[in-house]
């Protein structure tokens, strides 16, 4: 595996993690893996919140690691 490949990877995917916590809030409807399925805000607000709390928590350990390696 290249060496910028193994680095830029995070911030790929912390901004891909981002982007999905941000289009799923703004739509109030989000995929769960887990699931397998559409969950929507107003019918399972719980489990929405937590879908969505992951992704925001994927793009920030993700953002993280890729600053703490340093650009």
């Amino acid at each position: 595996m290249p060496d910028w490949y193994s680095h830029y990877i995070y911030l790929i995917l912390g901004i891909i993690s981002f982007s999905g916590g941000v289009v799923s809030t703004c739509t109030g409807k989000t995929w769960a893996a887990h699931a397998g399925r559409t969950i929507y805000r107003a019918k399972e607000p719980s489990t929405f919140w937590w879908v969505v709390a992951i992704y925001y928590l994927c793009a920030l350990l993700s953002l993280g690691r890729y600053l703490y390696e340093g650009p």
